[in-house]
């Protein structure tokens, strides 16, 4: 049985609204449910797991009500960081679950069912994977003196999401205690030992965080 945790715990300071960036419309609907419905399109088998700030939960169902939204999904409790919050989803996932568990930003609507498919299908093999994609700017190192140089863009990648593993692997590489290191959920599972695979992402998979992100996102909906 395999599960997606969907993060959604934005406050919406970049985006300069009071909104949470993860209930702006988006062809007008909350971004949110794009996120959402995506994987039940996807697989509408696949358990939904919605990690939220409680604060916020009210307002999510009636935004659920008022739109008609009707997919059916878990409601958990979002904490300080992201650490915190993808062990929130992970709790309610019963200890003797076996299958796969997606983690998403809520704010990446646009993820494809290609990238989606890579993801689960390589880490039923190899355990834990991430989606890439190539850097196709130049790069350049700052030092902690201010000085820099530029570095090889082909020896980095764009990480997204969602970063897919093991249930059993990733809730036992959440009991450790949290580090600053940790930058994202994969961060965790390498903090365990064990290496994450990699799998093309798509160029569409863009995290909406800023206005220009949201032009980018109307742009693209009226594209699909």
């Amino acid at each position: 049985m395999d599960y997606i945790i969907i993060v959604a715990g934005g406050k919406g300071a970049r985006m300069g609204t009071d909104l949470p960036k993860q209930f702006l419309a988006v062809g007008g609907r909350p971004m949110l449910m794009h996120t959402i419905q995506r994987f039940y399109d996807y697989d509408s088998k696949l358990n939904i797991i919605l990690v939220l700030p409680h604060e916020q939960q009210e307002y999510w169902r009636q935004l659920c009500e008022n739109n008609q939204f009707e997919i059916k999904h878990t409601v958990v409790d979002g904490g300080a960081t992201r650490f915190e919050s993808s062990k929130n989803g992970l709790a309610v996932i019963p200890d003797d679950a076996d299958g796969v568990v997606g983690i998403h930003d809520g704010v990446r609507p646009f993820v494809s069912f290609e990238t989606i498919e890579r993801c689960y299908e390589t880490a039923r093999d190899e355990y834990a994977v991430i989606p890439v994609m190539p850097v196709t700017d130049t790069l350049r190192y700052i030092d902690s003196q201010g000085g820099g140089k530029n570095v090889l863009r082909s020896d980095y990648r764009i990480v997204q999401t969602p970063q897919t593993f093991d249930i059993n692997l990733v809730k036992k590489a959440f009991e450790l205690p949290y580090q600053e290191s940790f930058t994202d959920d994969a961060s965790v599972v390498e903090a365990l030992g064990c290496t994450v695979g990699m799998v093309d992402g798509n160029r569409e998979n863009i995290k909406i965080t800023t206005p220009f992100d949201l032009i980018i996102a109307e742009t693209l909906i009226h594209t699909k």
